[in-house]
């Protein structure tokens, strides 16, 4: 599964800016930046680089409330770099001191920060567009970061680039023969994220806020599609893939584009020395490697960084201005619970009336996605009020339109709805499996449905050949495919080539 492959992803729901924006303010290393920034009103003497000294880099742990936190420092570094990234802090040299660019933590200043521009922007009652913009800047600076490895694992054992001093000695650093490939990183975290968002978009659980095993996304983005039981090979690259995105949702959950519980580290003496997966996982067991989710900020985030690529990302409401066709044909590829959040809002741009005329028009057609339309007007047409009755009832003769609409008014109990002739009935039936085939393809459940209308109707298909349908054959043919008695199965070929030959 892969967002590159894909010319437009599945819709999306986003909370408003102003709950994004709230988000993100809340996320902790946003916060932390913030703070640290407003912290260096008065200005901070920094290293090479802007970094902090070792004095000062206390007080901003300090300053952050993690005085007790064995990670306090690394999580203050981090915010001081991204605060610097996002423009919260500005850094002029002083044009003295003789640090090296190399050191972490330089005793001599070399520099001042102070608050930026963009702090006062975000101070002085930005838009939640404007935090949402800066947050996004953020985002890409950490990003760069959990894509890039430290020194320490592109370099292994570091006795042979490090000076009697103990500071590395740039010259003795082999670039060429790193094993590290920048673009390939971020492709690598690229598809990860990717793949989350996929997960978001199209699984309905996800959606509502279940976490992704982490086995399950690194297989995701290793195990083609194709492949029905991987080799070892395979399995190894699923469980480094595993090990990798672990340190780098690590470090990417602070920023709030994630929600992560991280692999179980007592896992690491548990398993096999090649560090391969354990057969038979658990539910409790798969959770212990990893479990990952998108926050809806992240969501966002992603979405942003997607639509940046030239790719098509919409979200839920995107058409809520758009005609009845555009809707329709959108609805199939969308989730239960965004389908009727599209609905509604595209309802809600019309009078009822209004809507369902148009919708009823739009569903009309011979062409191959028409089945379709006509399965998500009776979606949408689920929607709305018993005030529509006059515009079903405008279409009962309509030989496309007869059918659904006489459900639509059986459903709600209305009135003098006349019963559909048999012609009628083949039709829609044709219609409503064609209309199966588009959205969901030959699915388990279509088999209990074609039973089911075979063993309702004697001859069933000595009549239906003969229904005037675009999509007879197509349906027939299919219908072959999945009915589970033989004989029937072959009645269904048979009912399809009287059909293509009737049509010429």
């Amino acid at each position: 599964m892969s967002v590159e492959d894909r010319p437009a992803l599945p819709p999306v729901r986003l909370p408003s800016d102003a709950d994004l924006a709230r988000e993100a303010l809340a996320a902790p290393l946003f916060a932390w930046a913030a703070k640290l920034a407003g912290w260096a009103d008065g200005g901070v003497p920094v290293g090479a680089g802007g970094e902090l000294l070792a004095g000062r880099l206390a007080e901003a742990v300090e300053q952050i409330g993690l005085s007790g936190d064995e990670d306090g420092p690394a999580h203050a570094a981090q915010a001081w770099h991204l605060a610097i990234d996002m423009g919260l802090l500005d850094v002029e040299e002083d044009g003295e001191g003789d640090t090296e660019a190399g050191d972490s933590l330089t005793e001599e200043p070399v520099g001042t920060a102070r608050p930026g521009e963009e702090l006062d922007r975000l101070k002085g009652g930005g838009s939640p567009g404007d935090v949402l913009d800066l947050w996004q800047d953020g985002l890409e600076s950490v990003l760069a970061d959990a894509a890039t490895p430290s020194f320490e694992d592109l370099l292994g054992g570091l006795e042979d680039v490090t000076g009697e001093d103990g500071k590395i000695d740039p010259d003795a650093i082999d670039l060429d023969a790193l094993d590290w490939n920048p673009e390939e990183e971020a492709d690598f975290l690229d598809s990860a994220l990717g793949n989350l968002y996929l997960f978001t978009a199209t699984d309905q659980a996800v959606s509502a806020g279940a976490m992704v095993p982490l086995p399950v996304l690194a297989a995701s983005m290793t195990i083609p599609d194709d492949v029905e039981e991987p080799t070892d090979d395979v399995l190894e690259e699923v469980s480094a893939a595993m090990m990798k995105l672990d340190e780098q949702f690590r470090m990417l959950a602070p920023i709030g584009l994630i929600e992560y519980r991280p692999v179980d580290e007592a896992l690491t003496e548990e398993t096999d020395e090649d560090g391969d997966l354990p057969e038979g996982l658990d539910d409790e067991d798969v959770s212990r490697y990893g479990m990952v989710r998108l926050t809806s900020l992240g969501v966002y985030g992603v979405r942003a960084r997607i639509r940046d690529a030239g790719i098509d990302v919409p979200a839920v409401g995107d058409l809520a201005e758009a005609d009845a066709v555009k809707l329709l044909d959108a609805l199939p590829a969308y989730t239960e619970e965004n389908a009727q959040a599209e609905i509604e809002s595209w309802l809600a741009a019309r009078t009822t009336l209004q809507a369902v005329r148009e919708l009823l028009a739009a569903a009309r057609g011979t062409d191959e996605q028409a089945p379709a339309r006509r399965l998500a007007c009776q979606q949408t047409l689920s929607l709305v009020g018993t005030e529509a009755e006059p515009a079903l009832r405008d279409v009962l003769e309509d030989r496309q339109l007869g059918g659904l609409a006489r459900v639509w008014l059986a459903e709600r109990g209305a009135a003098n709805v006349p019963q559909p002739d048999e012609e009628m009935v083949f039709w829609l039936t044709v219609d409503t499996i064609a209309a199966q085939l588009a959205t969901a393809g030959e699915a388990a459940e279509l088999q209990g449905l074609v039973q089911g209308l075979v063993d309702q109707h004697n001859g069933f298909f000595d009549k239906v050949w003969k229904v005037d349908h675009p999509a007879t054959g197509d349906v027939l043919e299919a219908m072959g495919r999945v009915h589970p008695v033989k004989e029937t199965a072959k009645d269904a070929r048979k009912a399809a080539f009287k059909a293509r030959s009737r049509l010429g």
